[in-house]
């Protein structure tokens, strides 16, 4: 369990870095040290079928992120002002949703099992309901098909919308010049 909570401080160390440096190309790094940290996450909680989708997601945002910026500029222009009231009462917000969320998370992790211990075993109930209840002689089909659809359905419209991202960021019509 160590792990996941030193990976889930490499993930703010890094998210942190991603936003305050000047350097984009660095900042698309960190960025995407981020998104495989989340994956790494996703595959010590037990959700391979999400670390999957975090990888292709990841790969494919830091691919068009560094194709945009190698086109571009590689370092952040903006000028910093200072901060406004409203500008600080984000901040003090944000801070405060983050410690809730941090706390929150912090509980969460402490119930859950250890790994290879889960909660549920629902792998037998799909091996003996799998035939019965959908008529399906390929069971794996069975369980993504009927019993997860809408998982494959959520994976399937991350896909979907990352895909149509891609297309959107590197379209030439439109485009101003």
């Amino acid at each position: 369990m160590i792990e996941l909570y030193l990976f889930l401080a490499f993930i703010l160390v890094a998210a942190i870095i991603a936003t305050e440096i000047k350097d984009l190309l660095a900042a698309v790094i960190s960025l995407g040290a981020v998104g495989f940290a989340v994956a790494i996450v996703f595959i010590l909680v037990q959700a391979p079928d999400l670390a999957i989708v975090q990888i292709v997601v990841e790969v494919l945002t830091v691919v068009i992120f560094v194709a945009v910026i190698l086109r571009t500029t590689h370092v952040d222009e903006t000028i910093r002002k200072k901060l406004s009231g409203t500008q600080i009462f984000s901040i003090v917000l944000y801070a405060f949703f983050a410690i809730l969320f941090l706390i929150v998370m912090f509980r969460s992790l402490q119930e859950m099992p250890d790994f290879g211990n889960p909660i549920m075993r629902v792998a037998s109930e799909y091996i003996k309901l799998g035939l019965p209840k959908t008529g399906g002689a390929n069971l794996v089909a069975d369980v993504i098909l009927d019993f997860r659809a809408l998982d494959t359905l959520g994976e399937a419209t991350v896909l979907f919308t990352s895909a149509i991202g891609v297309v959107a960021l590197m379209r030439k019509s439109g485009r101003k010049k």
